[in-house]
């Protein structure tokens, strides 16, 4: 990478420009001209360590959506992922270290679409899905700063408000979904996949960001391609009375990329406090969790590690999706 698409990637994961001509905005910040610029971006998507350029919704603000966990026979884990991978809806899935082996996010425009979503799956694939949907989160950012480690932060517990979105709105949301076009004027893109004109997509933006609706509106990397190659999903069972308190300290720690607080999946799954934690070898994410226990009063509960293998499925959520999609 070179200090370009360093830039590029790091210092416009939030805040990225809301203007007409962002990429021009961008080349005028760093001394060069908006053909580089999404030259730069072009090579970095197609290398795969550019996702997308656009919105980070706030948990449940938008639709709904849910973790959601299978045991499948390791004879047939490729072809039960392929299933899961093949709806629309489904955004993240992978093959972790546990009997619960293949663990996906779906997202529906409701909840009983979702319902359906997941129904479906378990009908295709003939196995039990577990649903562990979000109870509270403490911190969901989705950062990945290429300079180091994330820094202590000072979180606070969130809900899963859910906003009630107009017909315009969900056109936004659904044109959003792909992320911004590699085009001198993307908002004007935007606008007509959801007949709006540019200024309002950049009024609605701003709008949304103000209001906590978009979390961040920026480049969303993919955090393998860019050296984050040993990445753990670390849980613990905990009184429900206690999660609050432990799941902002869990936090504010360095190096925790996601923590929040999920429903139970009784008796099979008893965990209700999540973290990821990411690094470049697994030997680190390992320490970093064992002093997170430490450091956050949790080595007194029972508590998993699930490693990441193999990662079948990223790609941003699609709150939006036709009903037939979901549907299969």
């Amino acid at each position: 990478m070179n200090a370009l698409e360093h830039r590029l990637l790091n210092d416009f994961q939030r805040r990225f420009p809301l203007v007409p001509q962002p990429y021009a905005a961008l080349a005028a910040a760093l001394g060069t001209d908006e053909g580089a610029v999404i030259d730069a971006y072009a090579r970095l998507h197609a290398a795969g360590a550019l996702s997308r350029i656009g919105a980070v919704f706030r948990p449940g603000a938008v639709g709904a959506s849910t973790l959601a966990a299978m045991e499948v026979p390791v004879d047939r884990l490729e072809a039960v992922a392929a299933i899961v991978s093949a709806f629309p809806g489904v955004n993240h899935n992978y093959e972790r270290e546990h009997r619960l082996n293949l663990w996906f996010v779906a997202a529906a425009p409701s909840d009983a679409a979702l319902d359906a979503l997941l129904a479906r799956i378990a009908v295709l694939a003939g196995i039990e899905v577990l649903k562990l949907p979000l109870v509270e989160e403490y911190h969901i950012d989705l950062g990945f700063p290429l300079d180091g480690p994330s820094a202590p932060r000072a979180p606070r517990a969130r809900g899963t408000r859910r906003t009630v979105l107009g017909a315009a709105d969900r056109r936004l949301v659904a044109a959003l979904e792909d992320g911004l076009a590699l085009a001198p004027r993307p908002y004007a893109a935007l606008a007509m996949r959801a007949a709006l004109t540019e200024q309002a997509v950049i009024d609605r933006l701003e709008r949304w960001q103000a209001e906590g609706l978009v979390r961040r509106f920026g480049v969303v990397v993919r955090h393998h391609e860019l050296g984050w190659r040993a990445n753990a999903m670390a849980v613990w069972d905990l009184p429900d009375a206690a999660v609050s308190a432990h799941g902002r300290r869990l936090a504010g720690a360095a190096g925790v990329t996601l923590a929040y607080r999920r429903a139970r999946a009784l008796p099979g799954w008893p965990y209700n406090l999540y973290c990821m934690v990411h690094g470049t070898e697994r030997g680190e994410v390992q320490a970093r969790i064992q002093a997170l226990g430490r450091e956050c009063d949790l080595d007194a509960f029972p508590h998993a590690v699930l490693f990441s293998r193999t990662r079948f499925k990223q790609t941003g959520p699609r709150y939006c999706a036709a009903p037939e999609a979901i549907h299969g």
